[in-house]
């Protein structure tokens, strides 16, 4: 009989071996703490991905959580009297004075008196006059517009420039002169010359052009 078995007691109630059976813990528990666990995490990871996608629609923040500009838009800080270099760095333009251009006017209208109403004008405003009259065959009464220069292939586009500020809309051509002087060949949308104050300005303008607007972000 082993030493287990209480006196009195036999046969079927008898424990034998060195063994003792035991009890397991439920497994619905840990089945329970394990998705707990994953509900915990699937949720974080939600929370995460959501923070990142509002990041990306609000252009990114900075470590402070200020919103940072692109950097294809940051423009440093100016120092102190920076504005000034700015200004003073502007490109300027030399330009011909008008004492110095020989304008050739001719009247390719029927209004009599034009050309040489004009060059009289033209005259006042410090532009040397040459010739005046009747416009030549190939232009009398072929300029639909308010009138065109034509000088030579060698004369500076400033030259062009300086003389158009005082007829808006004309236009420029070249031909085969050698000679530095400008033909103002008078059309028939011409009403009269820009007025002097308006022509000062642009050429003002075209002297001292402004520098490009910076690009806004």
């Amino acid at each position: 009989m082993s030493m287990l078995t209480p006196p009195g007691m036999g046969g079927k109630y008898r424990v034998t071996g060195a063994a003792y059976p035991r009890m397991s813990r439920p497994r619905r528990r840990r089945r329970i703490v394990l998705l707990v666990l994953g509900s915990i995490v699937g949720l974080a990871l939600i929370g995460y991905g959501a923070m990142q996608l509002i990041d990306v629609f609000r252009g990114g923040t900075d470590k402070r959580g200020t919103a940072a500009a692109p950097k294809d838009c940051a423009t440093p800080t100016p120092k102190a009297g920076a504005a000034g270099a700015v200004a003073s760095a502007a490109p300027q333009v030399t330009l011909p004075q008008p004492g110095t251009i020989t304008v050739n006017v001719y009247n390719a209208t029927p209004r009599a008196g034009l050309a040489k109403a004009v060059g009289d004008e033209l005259k006042k405003r410090g532009f040397l006059i040459g010739k005046v009259g009747n416009a030549p065959a190939d232009f009398d009464k072929k300029v639909p517009g308010a009138g065109i220069l034509v000088g030579s292939p060698q004369t500076d586009k400033a030259t062009f420039s300086v003389l158009g500020t005082n007829l808006g809309g004309a236009t420029h051509q070249t031909d085969a002169r050698e000679s530095a002087d400008i033909d103002l060949i008078l059309g028939d949308a011409f009403k009269e010359l820009t007025p002097k104050e308006e022509a000062d300005k642009a050429l003002a303008a075209l002297a001292n052009p402004q520098p490009a607007a910076a690009k806004k972000c």
